[in-house]
């Protein structure tokens, strides 16, 4: 089942036909792999199909830096984001669409049809809201032992000096340009500054000023240290059934 759901996502999103960022030439190609009785795999990005959980490889970019993105592929902006990653956005907007994630357009102004926003946003429902809404965590080995902590964690306020308040992000979902998936394009992946560009976005307050947060060097691990980004749900949905 979960096979098949996957050939039906792919053939009619044409998800098959996004480039990855800059370098790559051939399209992507999404394609599962079962690594054992509930965990699959697509490219680098690995799932958990009962708990809904996914991970991805990234590695910890330069210390003091202003953020705007929490993730970004390494042919992306790197410079102003915490993390980067060599994973396709395309295979992780799978993941979600086949753990059954729904995408709220909550954060995302509507257009004034004259090729800018207005100042409204769409009206969603509060059940997509909640299913929309996912914890992120990091997890990485130091001196032998694997530590796990919430992304917020490694975020400063810059006039505040605390951390990010602990909350949940919003998966969005992203949009297609010209026929080709925005986030495979540009390589914004998490989003702490909103951008429809990316696929996952910071809902909390200061989320509109590209000054405001920071990497919080006192806490976060040396430049080039690998990490796993951890994504959970935060709304309780049943796991798709056994493939």
């Amino acid at each position: 089942m979960l096979l098949r759901l996957l050939s039906l996502i792919a053939i009619g999103s044409s998800f098959a036909l996004a480039q990855a960022p800059e370098s790559a030439s051939e399209p992507v190609k999404p394609s599962v792999k079962k690594l054992d009785g509930t965990h699959y795999q697509i490219g680098d990005v690995t799932f958990d199909q009962q708990s809904r959980e996914i991970r991805f490889p990234a590695e910890v970019g330069e210390p003091n830096r202003t953020l705007e993105f929490l993730v970004v592929h390494e042919n992306g902006k790197t410079y102003e984001s915490l993390l980067s990653t060599k994973i396709s956005a395309t295979h992780l907007s799978l993941a979600f669409n086949l753990l059954r994630y729904l995408p709220s357009r909550e954060l995302y102004p509507l257009p004034n049809g004259r090729g800018g926003v207005t100042d409204k946003f769409p009206e969603v429902a509060a059940d997509v809201k909640a299913r929309a809404r996912i914890n992120i965590e990091v997890e990485w080995t130091a001196d032998g032992q694997v530590r796990r902590v919430p992304a917020n964690d490694w975020i400063q306020h810059s006039a505040k000096t605390t951390a990010m308040p602990a909350g949940p992000w919003v998966y969005g979902g992203s949009e297609f340009f010209e026929g080709k998936y925005i986030p495979e394009t540009t390589g914004d992946i998490i989003a702490i500054l909103v951008a429809p560009s990316a696929l996952i976005n910071y809902p909390g307050k200061d989320n509109d000023d590209g000054n405001v947060w920071t990497t919080f060097a006192a806490r976060i691990p040396p430049a080039g240290t690998r990490v796993t980004v951890i994504i959970t749900p935060i709304h309780n949905t049943p796991p798709l059934a056994k493939p």
